[in-house]
């Protein structure tokens, strides 16, 4: 039986035979009649990933991601485009049937039922009123997009491709479908997303190409080399075409940048081996589309990235195929991607034909809810890094905490933790976070991976077996911030035999000293220097696996692990300070320890984030890395064995760090430091502190919860206990205000500097109460 509570008679199915095979699309249709007041709805569960539309509208893509054997029911609102009478209702599902970071190896699907307020008036299943066909536009044996992610898109056109989707009298070649296995149905759990279309803002470059035979060794990935049992894809055997062996043939022959501005109406023409590149003014998330229209057979490619090298799209930049292929017969084609990519630059190359393209748009795949928060100050700086915290994290959280919307779209543990404290300030909520942990809970088990480990990213498939072990430590810390965060103790309760298990897990690597020693698999800090000296005894996991265990001891009422925290952390203190810093690590010789003479920067933030070290205990450390240390450490050349930390994630620890023990004002100008150069090349934020990785990254959209909290002055919210913290700081800025959004009510907050003190107004909601810090230095008013 159907799944009441989400569908009442719709049953999964899929066209016979073909639930495992890799990279196919089936469109489904079927035709409601309706009165024009219906509320009409959409309720779809799909493998492995769906669009849907009516009338030839689109209405949205999904589903949002749930764990393994759990699937997620979206629901979407038709009445918009609905008419009254007969209404097409048209559905395309991918099923991609391979393992990546992004979505999950499960046997394709379709579950989809449309309700016309109370009555179900079409339905998949037997006689339920859909019709289905495979469509073979899209050209199926390509090779993948990343190592994370699935299949690149490429599509062979003939006009009225698509008016299946729009004419229910438009035949197509119907198969029959089956109905599969019952799925375990959950409910979405997270907002709907917001598809807003977008405009390049100009033309960047005009040129032309040739076609040549590349002159070396064409660019061979893991994504492409590594496919068999293990990793899935098409071998390149067996590819129809190397899509980035194609783009590597055709090399600029000439280029002119012209800065042209480009708007909405303006069409691109195309002769054949010209290309234009256009710019959407900053990095965007979402759906290519436009209009494009040939007299004769044409090629079309399209190339795209996040930045330009050598004023060119390199769209191989960071191990991504970045490319879409169009073969098009004489005609014209409104096309848009399946899937959703990250650019801000778009290059548009006729390799054969001409062709006029016009309309060029994104159409965002973004957090809806992420323009709720307001912050605003006579510090422009702080105002334009605010906007790209924000826009960051509206491209990354959409049904989960991912890292990059480009080249994984994977939710990753460390990142999430900075992620959630983001989210509650910009949604006002625990919604995304609650599901985010809900993936981890769900599963019997995590296939390929130890009893006791969690993923390193979920959902996701590790058929590798390889994992992050101490990235889990980071799971236990977030989930004690959640918990006071949402008051959702039934969640923190269902997890403990998983956080339990974690800890069983560890208990095998623990030397003689208590410490983790010789950890498996992948053990990872950030990317800088300090991963290379991760083994044997590395005292940053160490520091980190104190502090989750202090943190499940909270949690659970534990008092051993509180104690064996402690203990961790005086044994770290006893081997690893050298006087002077901490080292990172200490390798295993003979059968003695012995210390390295490893320092990295990140190694010192661990300590004092992690409660190892603090002003008090090691003072002259920290007078070191308050006054030695930051942005413009590698220009100075201070301490040069002491090895650089970067954006992902020391950057980030030394600002809360900095913040955390008073020194706002500096963590505010270094935060600016850090950041500002990155919103002005893609107003987004960054996964490195250079543009060689992704330029989208969400753990980096934390830096909105610093604003928030350390220049607005909105230090804590507590939704148990309804307590509002202001903390105001001494700050060179002389006013802010803002709007944080608190479920569905919100708090606003002004604060200004006027006749040597400061004046502020706060609105909050009636039933919290209101405590106020004043660290400025100067006499504090409220304005009533």
């Amino acid at each position: 039986m159907a799944n009441i509570e989400h569908f009442r008679s719709a049953r999964p199915i899929w066209p016979k035979e073909l639930e495992k095979e890799k990279n196919i699309t089936a469109g489904f249709r079927g035709v409601v009649t309706t009165r024009k007041e219906s509320n009409l709805t959409l309720h779809i569960a799909a493998s492995t990933l769906y669009r849907c539309y009516i009338n030839g509208n689109f209405i949205g893509h999904g589903p949002a991601r749930g764990p393994h054997g759990h699937y997620r029911v979206d629901v979407w609102d038709l009445s918009k485009y609905a008419k009254e009478g007969d209404n097409l209702i048209a559905i395309e599902v991918a099923g991609y049937n391979i393992n990546s970071y992004y979505v999950l190896d499960q046997p394709s699907f379709l579950q989809a039922e449309v309700q016309a307020g109370m009555e179900t008036v079409l339905a998949t299943g037997s006689d339920g009123g859909f019709e289905a066909t495979i469509l073979k536009e899209r050209v199926q044996k390509v090779q993948r997009f990343s190592f994370q992610r699935t299949f690149v898109e490429a599509y062979s056109l003939q006009p009225g491709f698509d008016r299946w989707r729009v004419d229910g009298s438009i035949s197509f070649n119907r198969v029959a479908c089956v109905e599969t296995v019952a799925k375990t149905l959950i409910s979405r759990g997270v907002p709907m997303a917001e598809f807003t279309q977008r405009y390049p803002l100009k033309v960047y470059a005009r040129g032309e190409v040739i076609h040549r035979k590349l002159q070396g060794d064409y660019w061979r990935d893991r994504s492409l080399t590594g496919v068999g049992p293990q990793y899935g894809g098409f071998e390149i055997k067996d590819l129809t075409f190397i899509l980035s062996d194609e783009l590597a043939d055709l090399p600029v022959r000439s280029k002119q940048i012209v800065q042209q501005p480009h708007e909405q109406e303006d069409s691109l023409l195309l002769a054949t081996h010209e290309f234009g590149i256009l710019d959407m003014g900053i990095n965007r998330t979402g759906f290519i589309g436009g209009t494009v229209r040939c007299s004769r057979r044409t090629l079309l490619y399209v190339t795209f990235d996040e930045v330009l090298r050598e004023d060119d799209v390199d769209h191989l930049r960071f191990g991504c195929v970045n490319a879409l292929r169009y073969e098009l017969e004489p005609g014209t084609y409104r096309l848009e991607t399946f899937e959703p990519y990250t650019l801000r630059y778009m290059k548009w190359i006729a390799a054969e034909g001409e062709c006029e393209v016009s309309g060029i748009y994104m159409r965002e795949y973004a957090n809806a809810d992420a323009g709720k928060a307001r912050f605003q100050s006579d510090d422009e700086r702080l105002n334009a890094i605010f906007e790209a915290g924000r826009e960051t994290f509206r491209q990354n959280v959409v049904d989960l905490f991912m890292d990059c919307p480009s080249r994984e779209r994977a939710g990753w543990l460390c990142d999430s933790f900075f992620m959630g404290r983001a989210a509650f300030n910009l949604m006002g909520e625990t919604k995304v976070e609650r599901a985010f942990f809900e993936n981890y809970l769900l599963p019997d088990r995590f296939p390929h991976l130890p009893d006791g480990m969690l993923p390193m990213c979920y959902p996701a498939d590790h058929n590798d077996g390889v994992f992050i072990p101490n990235w889990t430590l980071w799971f236990v810390i977030e989930l004690e911030e959640y918990l006071e965060r949402s008051g959702d103790r039934q969640l923190i309760d269902a997890l403990k035999p998983r956080i339990l298990e974690l800890f069983d897990y560890f208990e095998r690597f623990k030397n003689e000293d208590g410490l983790l020693e010789s950890l498996e698999s992948w053990v990872f800090l950030e990317w800088s220097k300090a991963n290379d000296f991760v083994q044997d005894v590395n005292y940053p996991t160490n520091m980190l696996y104190a502090a989750s265990l202090a943190a499940a001891g909270r949690l659970y009422q534990l008092p051993d692990l509180l104690h064996e925290a402690e203990k961790v952390h005086e044994v770290i203190r006893g081997q690893s300070y050298d006087g002077e810093f901490f080292i990172d690590n200490a390798v295993r010789l003979n059968g003695s320890l012995v210390l390295t003479r490893n320092r990295s920067e990140i190694c010192q933030y661990y300590a004092f984030y992690f409660g190892t070290a603090d002003p008090d205990s090691s003072p002259e450390l920290w007078n070191t890395l308050l006054t030695r240390f930051g942005p413009s450490r590698i220009q100075t050349n201070t301490y040069p064995d002491v090895h650089e930390a970067n954006a992902f994630i020391g950057n980030y620890l030394r600002l809360e760090l900095l913040a955390r023990y008073g020194y706002v004002r500096q963590a505010v100008d270094e935060s600016a430091d850090y950041l500002h150069y990155m919103v002005e090349r893609t107003g987004t934020l960054w996964e490195n502190d250079g543009d060689y990785a992704s330029c989208n990254h969400g753990f980096a959209s934390h830096v909105v919860h610093s604003l928030i909290r350390d220049v607005l002055g909105i230090y804590r919210i507590d939704p148990i206990a309804q307590t509002i913290t202001l903390r105001f700081c001494d700050l060179e800025i002389s006013y802010c205000e803002g709007v944080l959004p608190l479920g569905d009510d919100a708090v606003c907050l002004e604060w200004s500097k006027v006749d040597g003190r400061v004046e502020y107004q706060i609105d909050a909601p009636p039933d919290y109460k209101v405590v106020v810090e004043n660290l400025t230095g100067l006499p504090l008013h409220r304005r009533m």
